[in-house]
């Protein structure tokens, strides 16, 4: 076993947790739909996360390959996925919270959902740099990642302050988008 793939078996484990709390919460949700109404805000959430781990395992892939094996990248990896797995945990209610509505849990959890996305994309983009910096062609790859992380930040930031919900859809609809458009065109990615 490669250090990559050591690192990548690790991450991914974590990931996948993350994952699976989505999916498990999405199936709840739907086996309550008569009893707790879905709305539209929480499955879109739930969407724009999905796509969002979606893409943070691909950035590992593609990033983290040539890389030597490091406890830091361990730690760094168990950080990143840890935020997404706290975020993807508050997405749904638990059967215990009660909630009346999935939109009445969203408006309870949005705001911090969001902020932990931008959290895992900042800390990823460190790492990212800290990758880049040792590299001949580092600049034009620094500006990029820092061109992606603040347009992410300001579309996730505008999403989570906002209570109008054209503005949270539209600022999640436009990554959707994005996310969508890099799985149908792989030279995107």
């Amino acid at each position: 076993m490669s250090a990559f793939e050591f690192f990548f078996s690790f991450y991914g484990l974590l990931l996948g947790f993350s994952v699976t709390v989505l999916a498990t919460g999405v199936a709840r949700a739907f086996k309550h739909r008569k009893t707790v109404p879905a709305g539209w805000l929480t499955p879109l959430l739930a969407l724009f996360v999905a796509l969002d781990i979606t893409t943070f395992w691909d950035a590992a892939w593609n990033n983290f390959r040539g890389l030597q094996y490091s406890y830091g990248l361990l730690v760094a990896g168990l950080v990143v996925a840890t935020v997404y797995f706290i975020a993807a945990s508050l997405l749904f209610p638990e059967p215990e919270d009660k909630a009346a509505s999935l939109d009445e849990h969203f408006w309870a959890n949005k705001r911090a959902v969001l902020v932990l996305l931008i959290a895992a994309k900042l800390l990823n983009a460190a790492v990212l740099a800290l990758v880049y910096l040792p590299r001949p062609d580092a600049m034009p790859a620094l500006v990029n990642l820092g061109i992606a992380a603040g347009l992410y930040a300001l579309l996730c930031g505008a999403a989570a302050m906002t209570r109008r919900r054209a503005v949270f859809a539209g600022a999640l609809i436009v990554q959707i988008a994005f996310y969508l458009s890099m799985a149908a065109m792989p030279n995107l990615a």
